[in-house]
């Protein structure tokens, strides 16, 4: 495989200009096995508990509904409605329900529920990805920071790289890399084998595809 050639486009980060040349790693967007040979256990995502938004939610609906059970029996006892809800009807009897204000309220409404019905259906803790079981009843997750350093230590113990950038995702572990000397695709190759083994021994259930792109620093030519 040919090295780059010199002066390639690249991309800025951090204010250093990485001139890419096509080095995106070939292993790219296939998952790393597992140690064993396999694809990882069958581990799921971690559930959040949603504690303090159920709470609050919970509150929120208590009393709202409190309130207005208690000037439904005020007005029943022929007492007088409160202002607010005499203010709300006499408001609500003057709008027509095609307008654009009332059909627009409606529709955010609308998607308000549709989100709220999505996050209550969908595990949460995205930061939290689940490792290996290897004990029933046992479960252990690493933190997606953690394992993007763990990966960046890794990285930096390959010959001729300066600096990285990782960011791991629950599905692709991308990986940008400058190299002050050796070829490329050398460099690129050696670490493609030594986040291979960084992604194994993280012991992750379903281990991330791994995309790596390497460059050199701004001024740094061949």
């Amino acid at each position: 495989m040919t090295g780059p050639a010199p002066g390639d486009a690249g991309e800025q980060s951090a204010g250093d200009t990485l001139e890419l040349a096509q080095t995106s790693s070939a292993a790219a967007h296939e998952p790393v096995p597992a140690a064993d040979g396999g694809e990882g256990g069958r581990t799921g995502r971690f559930w959040s508990a949603r504690r303090v938004p159920a709470a609050l939610l919970a509150l929120v609906v208590l009393g709202a509904s409190g309130l207005l059970l208690y000037d439904v029996a005020a007005v029943r006892a022929d007492r007088p409605a409160m202002e607010w809800r005499r203010w709300l009807a006499d408001h609500l009897a003057s709008w027509r329900l095609d307008e654009v204000a009332v059909l627009a309220v409606a529709g955010a409404v609308v998607l308000v529920g549709l989100w709220l019905i999505l996050l209550a259906a969908t595990p949460g803790l995205r930061a939290l990805l689940p490792m290996r079981s290897v004990r029933d009843g046992v479960r252990a997750g690493l933190d997606r920071e953690a394992a993007a350093l763990a990966l960046r230590d890794r990285a930096m113990e390959v010959s001729g790289v300066q600096s990285v950038r990782v960011k791991v995702g629950r599905r692709k572990a991308s990986v940008r890399a400058l190299s002050h000397f050796r070829e490329l695709d050398e460099v690129r190759t050696d670490l493609d084998a030594a986040l291979a083994v960084g992604l194994r021994e993280l012991g992750l259930a379903h281990p991330p595809a791994l995309a790596v792109r390497v460059g050199r620093p701004s001024g740094k030519k061949g």
